[in-house]
C-alpha cells in the first residue's frame, strides 16, 4: 500500500509543478479570505485547515471545494484532527494499556464514534466515485485505487479491498492536513512572537520575489526564509514521539536484545533539540541553518519527518506546502499580536500531534 500510495502520489503530481501549481493556486484563495478579515484579530486555523485540506482532496478526490465553509469537508477536517488530539488523551492512554476499561466512558468511545462517521463518509464518497469510474481517465488517487481494486479482483490475497482504503483515506486526511496546518500555525506565531525576524523576512521577500507569485525554486535564493522554516520545524516539533514502530526480527542494538515485535517509539525530540548539534536548541534560532556567510546550511539531526525506510509519505508534499503557503502569506500580510495584547505566548497542545493553541492574531495588509 505504502509503494502504491507513493507511485499514485508522483502520478499526480506530487514533488511536480502539477502539485505546485495547485497549491499557489490555494494560496491565491487563501489570500482573499484574509483579505476579508484584514485589520481584525482573528484564529488561522479555520483558514488553514480548507486551504490545505484542499490540497489533499485535489489529489484523493481529484477536485478542491470553492467554499471555504463547505461542511463535508469542514466535517471530514474536524474527525481527522480530533481524533489526533483524543488519541493522546490520558483516558486513551490508560484504555490502551488496559483495553478491559472499553466499557467505562471515556475519550476512546468518542474515538470509535468518530471512526464509525469517517468509515460511513469515505464509503459514500468512494461508492460516488465508483459509479463514473472512468479506467483511462482518473480523477484521483480514489479512482486509482479502485482501477487496481478491479484488475486485481480475482485475487483473493488482494491488498486492494475496502477496508485498505478506508484506512488509507483516514491516514491522508488526518496525517496529510494537522501537521501541515500546525507547521504553518506555528510559522506566522514565531513570526508575531518576534516582530524583527517577521521584518527579515519581508525584506527577503521583497528582495528576491517582489510582487510576483512564489514559487518553490525561490527557495534556493531566500537562505533566510528557508532557515525560519526549518528551525519553524525543529521547535515545533509537531509529531514529538513520531510514529510507533516494531522490529521486524530479533536485533542486538548498543548491547540491548530487541526481540522481534517489540513496540519502539523513535523519540523526535531527541535529535531537533540535540544541544550538540544545535548551539540554542531551546530557542527559536534561525540562524541554526545558516553559516557564517549567510548560506543557507542543512543539519543531520533535522528529522521532522523521521528516517528511514518508514519515512513520513508526504515529505515532499508538505515541504512544499510550507514553503509556499508561508512565503505567500508573508508577501500580503504582517501579523501581530491582538490590539492590547503584550504577550503573546505559543503553548503546544495535548495529542498524538502537538499543534499550537488557537490564539487570535491581527492581519494587516501590506502595501
Amino acid at each position: 500500500m505504502r509503494r502504491f500510495t507513493l507511485s499514485t502520489f508522483r502520478d499526480f503530481g506530487v514533488g511536480k509543478r502539477t502539485i505546485e501549481d495547485k497549491i499557489t493556486e490555494e494560496c491565491g484563495f487563501l489570500n482573499k479570505e484574509l483579505d476579508l478579515h484584514k485589520n481584525e484579530s482573528v484564529e488561522l486555523k479555520q483558514f488553514l485547515n480548507v486551504a490545505v485540506g484542499n490540497i489533499i482532496s485535489s489529489i484523493v478526490l481529484g477536485h478542491r471545494f470553492d467554499n471555504y465553509q463547505h461542511p463535508t469537508l469542514l466535517r471530514a477536517l474536524h474527525l481527522a484532527h480530533e481524533n489526533l488530539r483524543l488519541i493522546g488523551s490520558p483516558s486513551v492512554i490508560i484504555y490502551n494499556v488496559f483495553p478491559i476499561l472499553r466499557f467505562l466512558p471515556g475519550n476512546h468511545k468518542k474515538i470509535m464514534r468518530n471512526i464509525e462517521e469517517q468509515h460511513q463518509f469515505l464509503r459514500e464518497t468512494f461508492l460516488n466515485h465508483l459509479k463514473v469510474l472512468e479506467r483511462d481517465d482518473q480523477r484521483g488517487y480514489i479512482d486509482a485505487f479502485l482501477v487496481k481494486q478491479l484488475e486485481e479482483k480475482e485475487n483473493p490475497n488482494s491488498y486492494f479491498h475496502e477496508m485498505n482504503l478506508i484506512s488509507i483515506l483516514q491516514t491522508l486526511f488526518a496525517a496529510g492536513t494537522d501537521t501541515t496546518i500546525a507547521s504553518i500555525q506555528y510559522a506566522i506565531s514565531f513570526m508575531v512572537k518576534y516582530p524583527e525576524i517577521q521584518k527579515r523576512v519581508h525584506e527577503e521577500i521583497d528582495k528576491v520575489i517582489g510582487t510576483s507569485q512564489p514559487q518553490f525554486y525561490h527557495r534556493k535564493n531566500m537562505n533566510y526564509t528557508n532557515a525560519v522554516v526549518h528551525e519553524t520545524q525543529r521547535v515545533a516539533n509537531v509529531v514529538p514521539m513520531n510514529v510507533p514502530h516494531a522490529t521486524t526480527r530479533d536485533i542486538n542494538f548498543k548491547g540491548y536484545h530487541l526481540p522481534k515485535g517489540t513496540y519502539i517509539i523513535p523519540l523526535l525530540e531527541s535529535v531537533l533539540f540535540d544541544k550538540t548539534q544545535f548551539e540554542k536548541a531551546e530557542e527559536f534560532y534561525p540562524e541554526h541553518f545558516l553559516d557564517s556567510s549567510g548560506k543557507f546550511i542543512t543539519r543531520p539531526a533535522f528529522l521532522p519527518f523521521s528516517t528511514g525506510k518508514r519515512i513520513c509519505i508526504g515529505e515532499t508534499l508538505a515541504k512544499m506546502e510550507l514553503y509556499l503557503f508561508f512565503t505567500s502569506l508573508m508577501q500580503k500580510f504582517s501579523f501581530h499580536p491582538p490590539p492590547g495584547e503584550s504577550d503573546f505566548d505559543i503553548k503546544p497542545a495535548v495529542g498524538f500531534t502537538s499543534p499550537p493553541i488557537p490564539r487570535k492574531i491581527y492581519i494587516v495588509p501590506r502595501t
